[in-house]
C-alpha cells in the first residue's frame, strides 16, 4: 500500500463526464462517457439533457474506473470535483455520493473550470 492519496476527480461542467484516479502525482486511470451524440440533435449542449446524461453515466464510469485502476472506493483518500456545476451533479451532492459509496467521510475539493 503507498503512503501516496487516493484521489478520485471528477469532471461534469458539459458534456462529457470525466472521471480520473490518481494516486499522488500519477494518474492511475482516466474514463470518459461522452453525450455528444445526445446533444448533436439540438445543435448544442442543453443543460437538462447534460444532467440527465451526467446521472446516468456517474456510477458506470466510476465504477469502470476503479476497476481498471484496481481500487476500491473505500481506498479514497479525498474527491476533487468541478466546481462550477449547478442542478443534480453540484459539488454538495457529489460529495454525498462520494461518501457513501466510500461508506465513511471523504474530504473534497473543488476545482474551477477555466475557458471552454
Amino acid at each position: 500500500m503507498s503512503d501516496q492519496p487516493l484521489v478520485l476527480g471528477i469532471e461534469t461542467s458539459c458534456d462529457e463526464t470525466g472521471v480520473g484516479i490518481v494516486r499522488g502525482e500519477t494518474l492511475l486511470v482516466d474514463a470518459i462517457a461522452s453525450s455528444v451524440d445526445e446533444h448533436a440533435r439540438f445543435g448544442g449542449v442543453v443543460p437538462e439533457v447534460a444532467s440527465r446524461a451526467h446521472l446516468e453515466a456517474m456510477v458506470p464510469t466510476i465504477e469502470r474506473a476503479c476497476t481498471t485502476a484496481g481500487v476500491s472506493l473505500r481506498d479514497l483518500d479525498a474527491v476533487a470535483v468541478t466546481s462550477n456545476v449547478v442542478g443534480p451533479l453540484a459539488p454538495p451532492r457529489l460529495l454525498r455520493m462520494a461518501t457513501s459509496a466510500a461508506s465513511r467521510p471523504v474530504p473534497m475539493r473543488t476545482i474551477e473550470r477555466r475557458g471552454a
